[in-house]
Protein backbone atom coordinates (compact mmCIF):
# COMPACT_ATOMS: atom_id res chain seq x y z
CA UNK A 1 0.00 0.00 0.00
CA UNK A 2 2.92 2.48 0.69
CA UNK A 3 4.15 1.91 -2.92
CA UNK A 4 0.49 3.78 -4.27
CA UNK A 5 1.30 6.02 -1.58
CA UNK A 6 4.48 7.13 -3.10
CA UNK A 7 3.06 7.43 -6.66
CA UNK A 8 0.10 9.87 -5.98
CA UNK A 9 2.59 11.68 -4.32
CA UNK A 10 5.28 11.84 -7.33
CA UNK A 11 2.37 12.38 -9.72
CA UNK A 12 0.85 15.26 -7.85
CA UNK A 13 4.33 17.05 -7.21
CA UNK A 14 4.49 16.50 -11.17
CA UNK A 15 1.37 18.00 -11.27
CA UNK A 16 2.17 21.17 -9.45
CA UNK A 17 5.45 22.19 -11.65
CA UNK A 18 2.67 23.95 -13.85
CA UNK A 19 1.83 26.98 -12.62
CA UNK A 20 -2.03 27.32 -13.71
CA UNK A 21 -2.61 23.54 -12.05
CA UNK A 22 -1.15 24.51 -8.77
CA UNK A 23 -3.18 27.73 -9.02
CA UNK A 24 -6.22 25.71 -9.00
CA UNK A 25 -5.02 23.63 -6.32
CA UNK A 26 -4.01 26.00 -3.69
CA UNK A 27 -7.86 27.89 -4.85
CA UNK A 28 -9.48 24.75 -4.41
CA UNK A 29 -7.63 24.07 -1.08
CA UNK A 30 -8.60 27.80 0.05
CA UNK A 31 -12.21 27.09 -0.19
CA UNK A 32 -11.79 24.02 1.95
CA UNK A 33 -10.37 25.19 5.03
CA UNK A 34 -7.06 27.30 6.29
CA UNK A 35 -5.86 23.63 7.32
CA UNK A 36 -5.89 22.50 3.54
CA UNK A 37 -4.17 25.93 2.20
CA UNK A 38 -1.86 25.30 4.43
CA UNK A 39 -0.77 21.56 3.41
CA UNK A 40 -1.56 22.44 -0.45
CA UNK A 41 1.28 25.53 -0.10
CA UNK A 42 3.67 23.21 1.12
CA UNK A 43 3.19 20.30 -1.86
CA UNK A 44 3.33 23.46 -4.19
CA UNK A 45 6.45 24.70 -2.39
CA UNK A 46 8.06 21.10 -2.53
CA UNK A 47 6.72 20.52 -6.20
CA UNK A 48 7.97 24.15 -7.55
CA UNK A 49 11.46 25.25 -5.52
CA UNK A 50 12.13 23.54 -2.67
CA UNK A 51 11.96 24.48 1.21
CA UNK A 52 15.15 25.46 1.12
CA UNK A 53 14.63 28.03 -1.74
CA UNK A 54 11.72 28.79 -0.55
CA UNK A 55 12.77 29.57 2.78
CA UNK A 56 15.50 31.62 1.44
CA UNK A 57 14.00 33.48 -1.28
CA UNK A 58 10.87 34.36 1.59
CA UNK A 59 13.44 35.04 4.38
CA UNK A 60 11.78 32.63 6.96
CA UNK A 61 13.71 30.18 8.72
CA UNK A 62 13.47 26.63 6.75
CA UNK A 63 12.35 24.52 10.02
CA UNK A 64 9.71 27.52 10.72
CA UNK A 65 8.42 27.23 6.81
CA UNK A 66 8.13 23.56 7.99
CA UNK A 67 6.20 24.77 10.91
CA UNK A 68 4.04 26.76 9.64
CA UNK A 69 2.66 24.82 6.12
CA UNK A 70 2.28 21.81 8.72
CA UNK A 71 -1.64 21.22 9.75
CA UNK A 72 -1.24 22.89 12.60
CA UNK A 73 0.71 26.04 11.50
CA UNK A 74 -0.50 29.24 11.74
CA UNK A 75 1.61 32.05 10.01
CA UNK A 76 2.33 35.40 10.06
CA UNK A 77 0.12 36.81 7.29
CA UNK A 78 4.16 38.93 6.19
CA UNK A 79 5.32 34.97 5.98
CA UNK A 80 2.72 34.24 4.12
CA UNK A 81 2.90 36.44 2.04
CA UNK A 82 7.04 36.38 1.35
CA UNK A 83 6.39 32.71 0.47
CA UNK A 84 3.88 33.38 -2.08
CA UNK A 85 5.65 35.68 -3.61
CA UNK A 86 9.13 33.38 -3.71
CA UNK A 87 6.52 31.36 -5.41
CA UNK A 88 5.31 33.89 -7.54
CA UNK A 89 1.89 33.76 -6.58
CA UNK A 90 -0.41 36.13 -4.83
CA UNK A 91 -3.77 36.28 -2.92
CA UNK A 92 -7.49 37.80 -4.89
CA UNK A 93 -9.49 38.60 -2.12
CA UNK A 94 -13.71 38.33 -3.60
CA UNK A 95 -16.93 38.85 -2.07
CA UNK A 96 -18.86 35.59 -0.88
CA UNK A 97 -21.91 35.08 -2.28
CA UNK A 98 -24.70 35.16 0.81
CA UNK A 99 -27.71 36.31 1.95
CA UNK A 100 -26.38 39.01 3.54
CA UNK A 101 -23.98 40.49 0.85
CA UNK A 102 -26.50 42.94 -0.67
CA UNK A 103 -27.34 46.50 1.64
CA UNK A 104 -30.11 48.02 1.61
CA UNK A 105 -29.57 52.30 0.59
CA UNK A 106 -31.40 54.35 3.13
Amino acid sequence: MRRRRNDYKADLLADLRDRDYAKGYLSAAAKESSETLLLALRDVVEAQKGMGRIASEAKVNRENLYRMLSEEGNPRLNSLYAVLEALGFSIDIGVRATAHTSRSSP
